[in-house]
């Protein structure tokens, strides 16, 4: 029950850090409008936390071979259809469709268009009577063909706010690439974390053949006559504890695969085995100043908030820029006439400036709803600015702290095969009854337990670390290493 406990707490900080380090990416709508942002969910964290990051869209039907997985595999095919990399590249493709009707207000507007009309007009039933003109007059037919234009000639305020769609652009695609910066560690700690309940099985298994060996060797010296009937039933007990462990170890490991495969959209029902071991490659050190200049500059969340603050900025001057004067022209070109043999040009033609007086305050009205945008937009920039120098501190220390429990972990499962050695030999020997050789082997198991949860604690930490400096889906590789 204390192990249990311990690997509690340990994953549940591990999704705390990766809510931590992944809190903030801003999307950018329309005129600088933030979208709704995307947070990292772990396998073991909570349904409310997992959000869109555990969700995918499966990648086609399932084959009948076993499918080798490594975790490259496992971040590429993530990158392709984890919803949340699925759903934000749409978000992409809706603000382009904003940037594009920005623009269409000041392209040329052309149209045309043919027309056949038969009318007959009944004057008595408008109330005109006139001597000499028949009351009905018609039918009379008439054939029109024309083509129109209109182009706007001078609007700062349409200028403004295609400039704003354009940043606001920007900001939704370093959106998309910040989410699979995210999304690469979404999937890389599900994939450790199966790799983890995977090694849990190979040390539980170990476990499993020393409690059998030692009900074998009790049962024997119990038949002897050498050893008591409570060391037989005490290392049974024991034999049953480690394969019941075992049973909850494996069902672990099945549940993470499970969810491994639904976040990086495997084929449903599709059977597949991971390649890789738990890495252990060193990380070189890597002083503040630089992994603080490196998220400054790579981390996509940090300049689509600054280019959300951009569109924010010309979206008030855009609303501004309603009090000015507009210019437009628009004309025609058809023609005319009873039948196209028998018909004749026309045109019209019209050119004008527009000079707002007054609008009922509709101008104050946006300027102020566009000021509050932009004070939200700077606000959330500086957060992010200070978000991320926590993110790199935090993940920093918690790299320092992990490398040195691999090494304290690495030592104690040493010590405890050694003592579990020591313990059989004297039980062999009769110096001592099977509760120490139970206690060693309870030891033992407890120290690969906390070895192998220090091994997913320190990878998760680079990758972490890799998240905060914003070279995740980049660099993850030189992080975790393989195999």
């Amino acid at each position: 029950m204390k192990e249990d406990s311990t690997r509690g707490w340990v994953r549940i900080a591990a999704a705390a850090i990766a809510v931590l380090v992944s809190c903030a990416m801003p999307g950018v709508a329309q005129d600088g409008a933030t979208a709704t942002s995307v947070t990292v969910g772990l396998p073991n964290a909570p349904a409310a936390q997992a959000g869109i990051l555990g969700g995918s869209v499966p990648s086609g039907p399932a084959t009948a071979q076993v499918l080798p997985l490594t975790l490259q595999d496992a971040i590429h095919l993530a990158l392709q259809y984890n919803l949340g990399a699925v759903e934000t590249n749409q978000d992409v493709r809706t603000v382009r469709g904003e940037r594009l009707l920005a623009l269409s207000a000041l392209l040329p507007h052309v149209n045309a268009g043919l027309s056949e009309d038969v009318q007959q007009t009944d004057l008595a039933s408008l109330g005109l009577k006139v001597p000499g003109v028949p009351k009905v007059i018609g039918p009379y037919s008439y054939s029109s063909a024309a083509v129109g234009a209109s182009q706007s000639l001078f609007s700062f305020s349409s200028i403004q706010r295609l400039r704003s769609a354009h940043s606001a652009q920007q900001a939704a695609e370093l959106n998309y690439r910040d989410t699979l910066d995210v999304i690469t560690l979404a999937a890389g700690n599900a994939y450790l974390e199966a790799v983890a309940d995977g090694s849990r099985i190979e040390a539980q298994e170990a476990q499993v053949r020393n409690a059998k060996a030692l009900y074998e060797q009790a049962e024997n010296e119990l038949e002897a006559g050498t050893a008591p009937r409570i060391d037989a039933t005490r290392t049974d007990v024991q034999l049953h504890t480690e394969e019941y462990n075992l049973s909850v170890a494996q069902n672990n490991f099945a549940i993470a695969k499970l969810t491994l495969a639904r976040a990086i959209g495997l084929p449903l029902g599709q059977r597949f085995d991971l390649s890789d071991k738990l890495p252990y490659p060193n990380l070189e050190s890597v002083s503040l100043d630089d992994a603080l200049d490196t998220a400054n500059r790579s981390r996509s969340d940090l300049r689509a908030a600054l280019s959300a603050e951009k569109s924010a900025e010309l979206a008030l001057s855009a609303a501004k820029a309603e009090r000015w004067p507009t210019a437009a022209v628009n004309g025609s070109y058809g023609d005319l006439g009873d039948t196209f043999g028998r018909s004749h040009g026309v045109f019209s033609l019209q050119a004008g400036i527009e000079i707002p007086i007054f609008n009922g305050g509709q101008v104050r009205g946006e300027t102020t709803q566009a000021a509050a945008a932009l004070e939200q937009r700077r606000a959330e920039a500086e957060n992010l600015r200070g978000q991320i120098d926590y993110d790199v501190r935090t993940a920093l220390l918690n790299v320092a702290a992990a490398r040195e429990q691999v090494t304290v972990a690495k030592q104690n499962v040493a010590l405890a095969n050694d003592n579990l050695a020591r313990s059989k030999d004297r039980f062999a020997s009769g110096v001592t009854d099977s509760v120490e050789v139970v206690q060693a082997e309870q030891a033992l198991a407890s120290a690969n337990d906390q070895y192998i949860t220090s091994l997913y604690t320190f990878n998760f930490a680079k990758l972490s670390l890799a998240r905060a400096m914003g070279v995740a889906r980049t660099d993850y590789q030189q992080y975790l290493g393989g195999n």
